[in-house]
């Protein structure tokens, strides 16, 4: 059976992986880009071309950013990670955050109660728009998936989700040495989670703490 992971996840100290006020000039809200500053210098996150053009750095943070598409086939994300607001969409113009090429390049499934047709774009990137729980969503995207891993890719609420649902089996994530005092916090209702899995914990001289997690009975 294919794997369900959670790579390069950014919360900050307080526990919160998305700000306030989440909209389209601010998608993180009033947190900005601060819950990314570990990996934007990355060699991972710089060779997508998303944050300019420069030279991408080695070091413990690309360790772990690299690692994010080894072996997955699709990907599962929540509409606030694809859109910067809820309701109903406007029209079909909005084609997420990255432009026309996507650093997917695998099937999407996209999480909303408003469904819409499919998108496809560049790059073997198609975004699938559905209305469903947690277990049917994953049932879908191993169809999609040709039998490689499924990823969680966010954003908050979405991962809470599949964590109560007991679906993840391996999770990254990025512990950033900021306070953000409010937003979307990742570990309520979570009480007792470390119970289900190992985890192990790395420093690196950015500040951030790597937490990894994998589930005690794979």
């Amino acid at each position: 059976m294919s794997l369900v992971r959670v790579h390069n996840f950014s919360i900050s100290l307080d526990g919160f992986g998305v700000g306030e006020d989440q909209r389209l000039e601010a998608p993180f809200g009033h947190a900005g880009a601060r819950l990314l500053e570990w990996a934007i210098p990355t060699r991972t996150f710089t060779d997508m071309g998303l944050h300019g053009k420069q030279e991408g750095a080695a070091g413990v943070d690309e360790v772990f950013a690299s690692r994010w598409n080894t072996d997955v086939g699709a990907e599962i994300m929540g509409r606030n990670k694809f859109a910067p607001k809820p309701g109903p969409w406007p029209d079909d113009s909005w084609r997420g955050w990255w432009g026309d090429n996507p650093p997917f390049h695998t099937p999407v499934i996209v999480l909303t109660h408003r469904p819409r047709p499919p998108l496809e774009l560049e790059g073997g990137t198609t975004f699938y728009f559905i209305n469903a729980e947690p277990a049917e969503a994953l049932r879908q995207a191993r169809e999609l998936a040709g039998g490689l891993d499924i990823r969680i890719g966010g954003g908050t609420t979405t991962i809470r989700e599949f964590l109560q649902a007991d679906l993840i089996d391996e999770m990254h994530i990025a512990v950033v040495p900021i306070i953000l005092g409010r937003g979307e916090r990742l570990w309520d209702g979570l009480e007792g989670l470390e119970n289900r899995f190992h985890i192990e914990t790395v420093a690196s001289p950015s500040g951030v703490i790597h937490l990894t997690f994998w589930r005690r009975n794979l």
